[in-house]
């Protein structure tokens, strides 16, 4: 068993009490495997910090309600302790893919009568989702710093609003003195809901954001130091008599290796499928290397995606446009994810050397896969919040410029046109989180996309740039449950 931290909403904590109780795990010397709810790339970074290992996101609209307990079960295998931070309140989700076969899954809005009890149906890909699908326990953070005698309620309305989700117990986060602390505790005595933790109003324990949330691990200086805080703070302030053997991972022996994961696809017939010595059908070594930017400047890579590339066969070289002087040596491929050329604009334009290698590469047709800040740096030009227009790669004829308005969401997207990774034709479900925009929309667009569960109800939305073999877009993309995507990308490589 393991658990997973919840909130009543966004901001309740949750990120703060996962880290505290990782460091405090790892300060005992276990091996912990994290999970985290959702698209999110920077909390992950926080646990891969803490704990030495990669998250792992679990997201059912990003990939499938089977991948994410496949998932799961394959990264508990070899581990002392395991965790699941989830996503926005307990039952923040959206509404049912298209194409889901979960029967529970329903507007939130609808009512079920389940012997004599009433139930609140779950919205899917809510935290609340992913503890149902894992049969995970859930440990549930609230808020106090505004509450007393209310806590009860919320507590209350929480665990009863679906009876079939477990509450292990609840964390009280942002208590301000030993009087509140009675007030609290006096409200829910009734409930019998175990407290497992108590976290006092702390401001110096605080992780600093910007506009799209947290700022990445990477750029924080005394990041040990704050986590060395927390783990201090974790050791006095949870009950680890009962925590600890909730964490403690069972391993049930069903987690299946990649190799039988990728097995279960129609791979191309000449794409390997596993990491080594392996051939292709032609009985030829099937050698790719790929350059994937990774840096302060782009840094939002699902680990499932690098690993996936790996277990086709690629061999990845991570180097940075930031701050290298050469360009990767005997590459086929280019791999930008996303994260805040924005922020680092001045530097990346700066690095001319870099610049004009990429753009001499992607022109000599190198096939290049890009995301969201990705996308931004392949542009003429990035403008940043104070206006100030800084040179990019120059391969897509269009500026992203940085504005107050945040595009947010799900989306389902098909390509209208082959590009690196897809072919015309395939359906895809990704997501968007950006305040950027590019000053001319793409005349040969990639994709043609909704917002989820909106498709037939409003008009697609043309998205993506495809210009030599460049695969560019806004739309990040989690190939989990999609191996084909990655082995068409270094199928596109070895043939260049």
């Amino acid at each position: 068993m393991t658990l997973v931290i919840a909130g009543e909403r966004s901001g309740a904590g949750k990120t703060t009490v996962t880290i505290a109780i990782l460091a405090y795990l790892i300060r005992r010397g276990l091996n912990v495997q994290s999970f985290k709810v959702g698209p999110d790339y920077i909390d992950p970074m926080f646990h891969a910090f803490v704990t030495g290992r990669p998250c792992r996101n679990l997201d059912p609209v990003l990939t499938s309600e089977s991948y994410v307990k496949k998932c799961f079960d394959r990264h508990i295998q070899d581990v002392d302790c395991a965790l699941v931070e989830g996503v926005m309140g307990l039952f923040d989700g959206v509404s049912r893919k298209q194409g889901s076969a979960t029967d529970f899954v329903a507007d939130v809005t609808d009512v079920k009568k389940v012997e004599g009890k009433e139930h609140y149906s779950i919205s899917f890909a809510s935290t609340a989702h992913v503890a149902y699908l894992l049969n995970l326990p859930v440990l549930f953070v609230i808020d106090c710093s505004r509450l007393s005698g209310s806590v009860a309620a919320i507590a209350h309305g929480f665990r009863s609003f679906n009876p079939d989700l477990k509450f292990a117990g609840l964390v009280l986060n942002r208590v301000a003195s030993d009087r509140h602390l009675e007030l609290l505790t006096d409200a829910l005595k009734p409930l019998n809901l175990p407290i497992l933790g108590v976290l006092r109003r702390d401001e110096a324990v605080t992780i600093p954001d910007r506009h799209l949330g947290l700022i990445p691990a990477e750029e924080l200086p005394h990041l040990h130091s704050a986590i060395d805080k927390l783990a201090d703070l974790a050791a006095v302030s949870f009950d680890w008599e009962q925590l600890l053997p909730l964490l403690a991972a069972t391993p049930n022996g069903g987690g299946e290796g990649s190799e039988q994961l990728l097995g279960r696809h129609c791979l191309p017939s000449g794409i390997i499928t596993q990491k080594d010595d392996v051939v292709n059908c032609l009985g030829r070594k099937f050698s790719v290397r790929v350059a994937v930017a990774r840096d302060r400047a782009f840094n939002f890579y699902y680990q499932d995606n690098l690993d996936l590339l790996e277990e086709l066969g690629a061999e990845l070289v991570f180097w940075s446009p930031l701050d290298d002087s050469v360009f990767p040596d005997n590459v086929q491929g280019l791999y930008f994810g996303g994260g805040f050329p924005e922020v680092f604009a001045e530097e990346l334009s700066g690095n001319v050397l870099i610049r004009d290698a990429v753009r001499s590469a992607i022109v000599s047709g190198m096939p290049t896969y890009a995301e969201c800040g990705g996308l931004m740096y392949l542009c003429d030009s990035i403008v940043d919040f104070d206006g100030n227009s800084w040179q990019g790669v120059g391969v897509l004829p269009a500026s992203a410029a940085m504005g107050k308005r945040l595009t947010l969401g799900y989306r389902e997207a098909v390509a209208v046109r082959d590009s690196s990774v897809l072919i015309a034709g395939d359906g895809v479900w990704g997501h968007e989180f950006h305040r950027s925009h590019l000053t001319i929309e793409p005349t040969n667009p990639v994709y043609h996309s909704w917002r989820y569960g909106k498709r037939g109800e409003v008009e697609a939305v043309a998205e993506g740039w495809g210009v030599c073999r460049v695969h560019a877009a806004y739309l990040h993309l989690h190939w989990g449950a999609r191996p084909d995507i990655p082995a068409r990308f270094l199928q596109q490589c070895a043939d260049a």
